[in-house]
């Protein structure tokens, strides 16, 4: 069997002064700190950071522009091109573009309070199951096209986290507090062939960004 390793990793931290959940939005790209985060981990994997140098064959990414600049350090860094997977986006959202919260947030209306109906599904965006399969179906994708090497895939946090959870066989539903999914950080794959034998996760930049869980976004 040919063993094959797929990263998930979260994009960096993105310029969000205004604090809203942006979700599929357009034009919300990394920040400073942001575009330091995917330089180092873009390093590490290079093999610049004492590390060895990673297998990285493929780098595939989100279509969103804060995807698109956490991908491009590692691409370059391997000599490859980003390749752009639709099945990467962000999940949807009703709140996108809005603040959440009972202060100054969209759930002082009580017009946004239907969509908080049903946590379990949600009903506030995609199913779960939803960005389940799709996300799956890209990292199938770039196991077949990085057999026997690694692949980076980019992405975004709700989506690497329900998969992970999927993977692991844990129940989808969960709170959004407990995710290990930081900016930034790589949930690893290992397969056996087309079988999944292990996960990881590391946080390679978790030096530039001690609370990268606790930045608003996603």
């Amino acid at each position: 069997m040919v063993d094959t390793t797929v990263h998930l990793m979260r994009h960096g931290e993105v310029h969000n002064p205004a604090g809203v959940l942006y979700g599929r939005l357009p034009g919300y790209h990394l920040s400073d700190r942001g575009a330091a985060m995917a330089d180092l981990v873009a390093r590490t994997l290079a093999g610049d950071e004492g590390a060895p140098r990673r297998d990285v064959v493929t780098v595939v990414a989100s279509p969103l522009q804060r995807a698109q600049e956490t991908a491009a350090p590692i691409a370059a860094a391997f000599g490859l091109d980003v390749v752009t997977d639709e099945r990467l986006l962000e999940a949807e959202n009703h709140f996108q573009g809005k603040t959440f919260g009972v202060g100054d947030g969209s759930l002082r209306h009580p017009e946004h309070w239907p969509y908080l109906r049903n946590p379990f599904r949600p009903s506030w965006g995609e199913p779960y199951t939803a960005q389940v399969d799709r996300v799956t179906a890209a990292v199938h994708a770039a196991r077949d096209a990085a057999r026997g090497h690694e692949a980076v895939l980019v992405s975004h946090q709700l989506p690497i986290w329900v998969t992970r959870l999927a993977l692991e066989g844990r129940r989808l539903w969960h709170d959004p507090r407990r995710r290990q999914c930081a900016l930034a950080s790589l949930t690893t794959l290992r397969f056996s062939g087309d079988r999944l034998v292990g996960i990881g996760y590391s946080e390679p930049a978790a030096s530039l960004l001690p609370g990268a869980s606790q930045v608003a976004g996603a």
